[in-house]
């Protein structure tokens, strides 16, 4: 264990750009909730990978943005207190399109971070993420700079765009779906961990507890159904998580929303959409856990939650005064 290294690596990038698809892909396990809309991930949450060599502690975060509520700006205060102390940060940019303003909001919080007047500034890593979509992409909406249908020649010109905004971060492309480059990735990332033992038990590969993800799962399953407006103004309380021996366990939990419309949304007509929701979550569920689960779901109403400070309390979100 000589040459062992180990080290935290703190995700961040715009909502939607596939952080915990990578850190779930590069795990080899879900252990985080996943969707087609942004602003999925919505605290820190750990994913742990022990190798033969190494340990690589991926700290995953919110998707960094221009928050219109109270809600955002805990999401963005959550992924920029994952930047203290870590040893690396890896800046994941969309290939599919050109540097956005929050792409550009990130670039200046690097910036000042290396500014800082110390010595312990992390090593930064620019990985171009969903280079499998670029061609597709090209192909179907073209492009100012004239880009072809084929990735080999777009990815240059984006890779230079998206280099401009962190010229001093060593740049790669992968596709945390597919796989292109996420070994070469994963190889950088060690490359740049000290060497030191590692800080994490072997089997341990996420700080939170069954239950917590669980309560992420559940709000994955509605993000994936439900339409508009409300799959971001939905909350998940856990009320009960009880194990019942060769039985499984039984979950019991709240789905809260801001407005009666909404709730009206989630059951729908005989509760269709509330039993399809509960019937994902639970085979997620059952896949992360192993066993056998019951799980019971009913909605409330918490009217403006995401504007209310001390309902973000109680939902486990708390805005830090600065």
């Amino acid at each position: 264990m000589t040459d062992f290294r180990s080290g935290f690596v703190a995700v961040i990038g715009k909502p939607n750009v596939g952080k915990s698809t990578l850190i779930n892909a590069l795990l080899g396990q879900k252990i985080a909730p996943v969707s087609p809309r942004p602003q999925t991930t919505r605290r820190r949450q750990l994913g742990i990978l022990t190798l033969p060599d190494a340990q690589i502690v991926f700290v995953d975060t919110p998707g960094i943005h221009t928050p219109r509520h109270k809600l955002g700006e805990f999401f963005n205060q959550e992924a920029q207190e994952a930047l203290d102390g870590v040893d690396v940060v890896l800046f994941l940019v969309d290939a599919n399109v050109e540097p956005e303003d929050d792409d550009r909001r990130i670039a200046a919080l690097l910036s000042a971070l290396r500014r800082r007047d110390n010595e312990c500034k992390p090593t930064v890593i620019l990985a171009l993420n969903k280079i499998d979509l670029l061609a597709s992409t090209v192909a179907s909406t073209g492009s100012a700079r004239r880009l072809s249908a084929s990735p080999a020649d777009a990815l240059p010109a984006r890779r230079a765009a998206y280099a401009e905004l962190a010229p001093h971060a060593e740049a790669t492309a992968i596709s945390a779906t597919r796989g292109d480059g996420r070994a070469d990735l994963l190889q950088l990332l060690i490359s740049h961990l000290p060497v030191r033992p590692p800080e994490f038990p072997e089997e341990q590969v996420t700080d939170l507890y069954e239950r917590e993800i669980a309560a992420e799962l559940i709000r994955e399953a509605a993000l994936v159904f439900l339409r508009d407006e409300v799959p971001h103004s939905l909350a998940v309380r856990m009320d009960e998580f009880t194990e019942r021996g060769e039985a499984g366990a039984y979950i019991h939990a709240t789905l809260f929303v801001e407005k009666v419309s909404q709730k009206g949304i989630v059951i729908s007509e005989g509760g269709a959409m509330l039993k399809k929701i509960g019937s994902a979550a639970r085979k997620e569920i059952e896949a992360m856990s192993g066993r056998k689960v019951f799980l019971e779901l009913r909605v409330k109403v918490a009217k403006d939650w995401r504007d209310d400070e001390a309902a973000l309390r109680r939902f486990g979100y708390k805005i830090k005064k600065r």
